[in-house]
């Protein structure tokens, strides 16, 4: 168990990132920004971690976005570069080899919504509200939109941008912002179900799968095309392929090797 801004613990092949700041509604300081990607870095260093749940502590938010109230040292520049270790950490989640799960205990705001969707999959409490309000204050969650638009219509999206009005779990839902919805006493079971199911996959064919996704996404058909034709021979030559379709064809679990 790691201790500071954010817990991490692993049992199972999950590696279980919790945001320790309840108090702050887990609220993005730089310390937890950093510390969230040295403990991404560590559970995909571990050949025992074959997923990460990212979460925060306590019920009432899963993170409030930005800590507003923390003002980094170092002038106008440090601060942009600070700005910029949350993008980072946003595309080290999205870009990660390891499949991830957001469980969303509470409310998750401007930043918070951000690693939401960073995050592949999502369970989420039934009271959680999911937005971005920084307009309010005279903000525009400039990194988070770039999540956004990829997982909602352009009308969507500028809506929840614009508004910075919040949306109920189940609207959430339907948005396709989340996996799940559950009742509290159901949270805990449901997203270990999720990620165990997640985790008895390959690992490397889980890598080799989300990198495939993830760059189709950009490609016109053709290209996304040709371009996963690629990727398809490449799975085909790894150990687990041949494994899986071995163990398909005698009836028996695949022994991955996660190579």
């Amino acid at each position: 168990m790691e201790e500071g801004p954010v817990r991490s613990q692993v049992e199972d092949g999950q590696a279980l990132l919790t945001i320790d700041r309840p108090a702050a509604r887990n609220a993005l300081s730089p310390e937890v920004v950093q510390a969230l990607r040295a403990a991404l870095a560590r559970a995909e260093s571990d050949p025992a971690v074959r997923v990460v749940v990212l979460t925060g502590a306590g019920d009432r938010a899963f993170s409030a976005g930005g800590d507003l109230g923390s003002m980094p040292e170092g002038g106008y520049l440090a601060g942009h570069a600070l700005r910029r270790e949350y993008g980072a950490l946003l595309e080290a989640l999205a870009g990660s080899p390891l499949p991830t799960v957001a469980r969303v205990n509470g409310h998750a705001l401007g930043g918070g919504l951000g690693l939401v969707l960073a995050c592949d999959l999502a369970v989420a409490v039934d009271s959680a509200e999911l937005g971005t309000p920084e307009i309010d204050v005279g903000l525009f969650p400039m990194m988070v939109l770039a999540l956004l638009q990829r997982h909602v219509g352009r009308k969507r999206a500028l809506e929840l941008l614009l508004t910075g009005d919040r949306l109920k779990a189940d609207e959430a839902l339907r948005w396709g912002l989340l996996n799940r919805v559950v009742s509290r006493a159901e949270l805990d079971a449901t997203t270990r179900a999720l990620a165990a199911r997640v985790a008895g996959k390959s690992r490397a064919i889980l890598a080799l799968g989300k990198s495939s996704f993830r760059t189709a996404e950009g490609l016109a058909l053709p290209q996304a095309m040709d371009f996963l034709a690629g990727q398809l021979t490449l799975n085909l030559g790894t150990e687990d392929a041949a494994e899986g379709i071995s163990a398909f064809l005698e009836r028996r679990p695949p022994s991955w090797k996660d190579r």
